[in-house]
């Protein structure tokens, strides 16, 4: 048997959102590799099912392309898409490595794209992201803070709009009110905010709020977080419920 690897992104959650290619794919794997909560979206089926911990993503990755390397059909499954803050650079990561074993390199790769949480916070907003936009994690287990502070402040410089990745969690409760503290010396405090939380799945909730009223307690480790533009704009709803956000694609800054 010919093995395979394919990084397949399941999306935000709804199984509307998963592209044939993707449904292919896994129902063509026999191994599934991935997070817990990832693995547990995928249907039962006859693959064997290898799920482990958040942050041993390397160790994954070298896992799933020894089980390929052996004649595997393996589908390494990412939230979302998988090459955003996700499994597709680890794969890649650990072929780069001058140490990986040569077998690994013989592998099919490929790369199934995925609906991304900012593309679903985005549409159920409306179109925030409409004109430039940038994504930056605040998880800084990767990279040191002092780091992410100046991309942001660059960022909101550059009036781009902004998507937030992994905004807080219990080991990382402050760096969200950091961020917002930061970017209120740039931006001005009526700038729209969008707080899309667990968008496609049924406990999903949208808040839109500004800059100078927005709390970090309004997110938690499962929301996305979009900072407007100068530019970003509400539209009001016929039926009186959450504005509309919008940033047009003509800039006039």
């Amino acid at each position: 048997m010919n093995g395979w690897l394919k990084v397949v992104g399941l999306g935000p959650g709804p199984e509307d959102w998963l592209t044939p290619e993707a449904r292919r794919d896994l129902a063509e794997a026999t191994d599934l590799v991935g997070y817990f909560p990832y693995v547990d979206r995928v249907p039962p089926g006859p693959q064997v099912r290898h799920a482990s911990d958040n942050r041993v993503e390397l160790d994954r990755a070298r896992f799933a392309l020894d089980l390929a390397a052996g004649g595997r059909r393996v589908a390494v499954v990412s939230g979302g898409d998988p090459g955003i803050f996700a499994m597709a650079a680890a794969i890649f990561e650990a072929l780069d490595d001058p140490a990986a074993p040569a077998a690994w390199h013989t592998v099919p790769v490929a790369v199934d794209p995925g609906v991304s949480a900012m593309q679903a916070a985005a549409a159920r907003a409306g179109a925030p992201l409409g004109h430039d936009f940038c994504a930056i994690s605040l998880s800084d287990n990767l990279k040191p803070w002092d780091v992410v502070l100046k991309r942001l402040r660059l960022a909101a410089e550059a009036d781009f709009v902004i998507a937030l990745y992994n905004p807080i969690s219990r080991a990382r409760p402050w760096q969200l009110g950091a961020a917002f503290d930061a970017l209120r010396d740039l931006r001005a405090p009526e700038t729209p905010i969008v707080l899309g939380r667990a968008i496609g799945r049924p406990d999903e909730a949208l808040t839109v709020t500004t800059l100078g009223a927005v709390e970090p307690s309004q997110a938690d480790m499962r929301t996305l977080v979009i900072i407007g533009a100068s530019h970003t704009r509400l539209v009001a709803r016929a039926d009186g419920g959450t504005p509309w956000v919008y940033t047009p694609r003509h800039y006039r800054g």
